[in-house]
């Protein structure tokens, strides 16, 4: 029995990165081997167990071959004459099919350390194509490595845009698919993780809502970058650094939806592209199976994103409107969230992104200052039933009335 540390964990310590979880690779044992050394079996389609005191896992060497559609139409051998090499040909990726032995020793037989070297995402052999998940994977791997300066080898591209043009990604379970996306959406670089799946032409069933954005173009007095695409990927880009909550995130990726149904003869213009965005948000999430507490959010900046960015020349009435629209009174949190996916899509235009955005602070103010109205005091003054609401939205003006707005 010979055991190795590989994946993730060899990568991550090749580049000084923190190593959270580590993964072992067993060679030359069977599973009564294991549970002989008070390994716990987990894995219900290939043998995995935790290690009786560290509780990592543990994977017998395997080789899969591909046997039907999707990601789980493999047959897995994981008999104790499989060696190491063979497990690490089934990765995705050279800089995650690296191994550690006892020793400290590296064993790269397919030239990981080199392309994390040169700083390159490159598949490990044709099999690649046999996973339609790892077009996702590889488009996570590309965000979250693009700090780093990772660049997506071209025949590796090449492969991901074949698998989405076999119709193999639409064999995948939405679970699986939110799983990558969630993951993307919380790192440093989101955008990174749409824009190589556009590049992979991956976008076109899971995200068709977005997948249309491109070549729908702006006004260029308010958006000098001009397609609405590239505008997404802005705003998401100023989401993460504004937020690191997945609600405003995913709003951010979601506000504009509605440009992708105006009617091109009215381009640039985009009339209602609010309103007719929610239905869209709706669609999104329920093909991706995303949170509602993401969804909700998502589709209230959709609608609300103009009102809120013309907040400033609102009257002090529909601001309460616009204030009982978020639900604010009930759900304090979720005001914060969406003037923040506000703010980002303020933000996520060319030359805009340093620009101030006193709109927010200006809602935060007539907010706090619609909390202090004194329930007991207008219930006490004689005001009963159904005219202590009405009470209570007129003091909530009056006191949003008093805000003074920002020159």
């Amino acid at each position: 029995m010979q055991i190795f540390l590989v994946g993730g964990a060899v990568r991550d310590q090749l580049l000084q990165r923190p190593v959270y979880d580590k993964d072992w690779v067993v060679v030359g044992a069977s599973p009564k081997d294991m549970l002989t050394q008070g390994f716990q079996q987990v894995g219900k389609d290939f043998p995995v167990f935790l290690h009786p005191e560290t509780k990592e896992e543990y994977a017998l060497a395997r080789t899969e071959r591909k046997t039907g559609s999707g990601y789980t139409g493999f047959v897995c051998d994981f008999s104790t004459d499989i060696t190491l090499e063979q497990d690490l040909l089934r990765r995705d990726l050279t800089i995650n099919a690296m191994a550690l032995d006892a020793n400290n020793k590296l064993i790269d037989p397919y030239n990981g350390k080199q392309d994390l070297d040169k700083r390159i995402l490159r598949h490990v052999s044709p099999a690649f194509v046999e996973d339609p998940l790892r077009v996702l994977r590889v488009a996570r791997f590309a965000a979250r490595y693009h700090q780093y300066g990772f660049t997506l080898a071209p025949e590796t591209l090449e492969l991901m845009q074949e698998l989405s043009h076999s119709g193999e990604l639409e064999s995948l379970a939405a679970e699986r698919v939110w799983k990558e996306t969630e993951r993307s959406l919380l790192g440093d670089d989101p955008q990174q993780y749409f824009a190589v799946l556009k590049e992979a032409h991956a976008l076109s069933y899971w995200f068709k809502e977005i997948d249309c954005l491109w070549g729908v173009p702006n006004p260029p007095k308010h958006h000098p970058e001009i397609d609405t695409g590239v505008h997404t990927l802005m705003v998401l880009e100023q989401a993460a650094k504004l937020s690191d909550e997945l609600e405003v995130r995913y709003a951010a990726l979601t506000h504009d939806l509605g440009k992708g149904i105006t009617d091109p003869t009215i381009w640039p213009s985009h009339t209602a592209h609010d309103v007719r965005g929610v239905p869209l948000v709706e669609a999104l999430s329920e093909r991706l199976k995303c949170p509602t507490k993401a969804k909700d959010i998502a589709k209230l900046v959709a609608e609300l994103h103009i009102r809120v960015h013309t907040s400033l020349t609102l009257k002090p009435s529909t601001i309460v409107k616009l204030f009982d629209k978020m639900d604010v009174w009930r759900r304090a949190e979720r005001f914060e969230q969406i003037l923040l996916a506000c703010e980002a899509d303020a933000r996520g235009r060319t030359g805009f992104e340093d620009r101030s955005y006193p709109q927010a602070n200006y809602l935060r103010e007539c907010f706090n200052a619609a909390q202090n109205v004194d329930v007991k005091a207008i219930v006490d003054s004689g005001v009963k039933g159904p005219d202590i609401k009405e009470a209570v939205r007129q003091k909530r003006i009056e006191l949003v009335a008093s805000v003074t707005k920002p020159q």
